[in-house]
């Protein structure tokens, strides 16, 4: 089995100067959440971050989408479900694909029924784990989603968002419901069943088994590469698409809904973390950009001050002050620009920032997600849309969520290289799912 774990940390924006789509966003961001408990991953300068409602991180719970809810491209209307309907926060992400040995493990952790037909629900999920989670003949996992989620009685918000393993055909309401099926023969065995998720005890901790998750991924990789087959192997790319801040500043349906449309590329994810980006990784991330914005606002704000100056106090300058103009005031108002991108990305102005605080974590999150296939770049680059949300087709990411060229619902990479680049600077390789749960664990506490 593989499995995904999201964990949400959460965040309060610095003080930041002027009028901008920065300075509407971080407030939310600090407004929305600084009430909550810290959960700070090695600094004092965050708040948890979560997809919602007052949460007081009293309990843990997850959640684990089954390898056949994940091929059949269900993932973003799962999550849409879960990010839209519970209160409690998202506290970690990993992909990973389960063993035969951890998938026994897994499933003795499915405790007795408290009479026969309990029981006989209970091993229906036993062995739905140890025979459809396992990895294929030929060696290679599946691919699963593993979601922890903390709040005030976040395991029975969980239960009732998931739904019972008595699935139902008469309606949606639920997860289960919606996305699984238990299918029955005339003489009362089980012809098919598919529970959609998996979840912990609703009236147990879940302490055990994050435990017993941890130690499992602590010598698993965090991007499952060559696991997948394709018809074109030549023609396979990575690409990385980052879920920006704006997209985690309330309790939303809105990122498992950008999942649900990437969906429709048919290319499969194979990593998934949660971010907080650092100042150091933002201006290493975004450093080309740039000198992108100095060639390309420069000019244009040079003359814009000339213009400026000569309607303010009414003089004819030469066009020769333009270079000047650009040089003095175009490039200082590109940097600005620039910063203004880091500060939306990581909650901190590098200006205002010391650089010893450079490689502290950010004080906003950002999902991380790692897709795989044949010609990956241009199929999710044309689902995401252009830069500027208002020049995008209908029915593209950025056209239905974004706002403006800056806070333009996610980011995805441009090219192989730069792919391979990105995910480099956000160490998608290594995994902070440890971290962060036993952070979550300790907060608990």
């Amino acid at each position: 089995m593989v499995s995904f774990l999201f964990i949400l940390h959460g965040l309060r924006g610095a003080p930041v100067q002027g009028q901008g789509p920065v300075e509407r966003i971080l407030p939310k961001l600090s407004s929305c959440y600084s009430a909550r408990t810290l959960l700070t991953h090695g600094s004092a300068h965050g708040t948890t971050q979560h997809n919602g409602g007052n949460c007081m991180a009293r309990e843990v719970a997850y959640v684990l989408i089954t390898p056949y809810t994940i091929r059949k491209s269900r993932t973003g209307a799962i999550l849409s479900r879960l990010f839209g309907r519970m209160s409690a926060c998202l506290v970690a992400t990993q992909m990973v694909g389960l063993t035969h040995a951890m998938a026994k493990r897994f499933a003795s952790t499915v405790r007795k029924g408290t009479d026969d037909q309990d029981e006989m629900y209970r091993q229906l999920i036993r062995s739905y784990i140890t025979e459809n989670m396992t990895p294929e003949h030929d060696g290679y996992p599946h691919r699963s989603l593993l979601l922890v989620f903390c709040g005030e009685n976040a395991r029975e918000e969980l239960a009732s968002v998931t739904g019972r393993i008595t699935i139902s055909a008469d309606s949606g309401e639920t997860i289960r419901n919606a996305y699984g099926d238990l299918v029955w023969n005339p003489d009362g065995t089980v012809r098919y069943f598919e529970p959609a998720v998996l979840t912990c005890e609703p009236d147990e901790p879940a302490e055990n088994d994050l435990n017993m998750w941890m130690d499992f991924l602590a010598d698993q990789p965090a991007l499952l590469e060559n696991v997948c087959q394709y018809n074109h192997p030549e023609r396979v790319q990575q690409t990385l698409v980052l879920i920006k801040p704006d997209s985690w500043q309330q309790r939303s349906a809105r990122p498992g809904a950008m999942i649900d449309m990437f969906s429709r590329t048919g290319l499969r994810i194979i990593g998934c973390k949660l971010c907080r980006i650092s100042v150091a990784q933002g201006l290493q991330f975004y450093g080309p950009v740039q000198g992108v914005l100095q060639k390309k606002l420069a000019p244009t704000i040079g003359k814009k001050a000339r213009k400026i100056v000569e309607e303010t106090f009414s003089l004819a300058l030469p066009a020769s002050l333009d270079d000047t103009l650009a040089r003095e005031v175009g490039i200082p108002y590109a940097d600005d620009q620039f910063e203004r991108i880091i500060e939306f990305m990581t909650g901190r102005r590098p200006s205002s920032c010391s650089e010893n605080h450079y490689d502290e974590p950010g004080t906003v999150m950002c999902l991380a997600l790692v897709y795989e296939g044949e010609d990956a770049v241009h199929k999710i680059r044309d689902v995401l849309g252009p830069t500027d949300p208002t020049k995008a087709p209908h029915g593209t990411i950025r056209r239905e969520f974004g706002s403006d060229i800056m806070v333009n619902a996610a980011h995805a990479s441009d090219s192989p290289d730069n792919a391979q680049r990105e995910m480099s600077i956000l160490k998608l390789r290594e995994s902070n799912f440890a971290d962060l749960v036993n952070q979550a664990l300790q907060e608990c506490k």
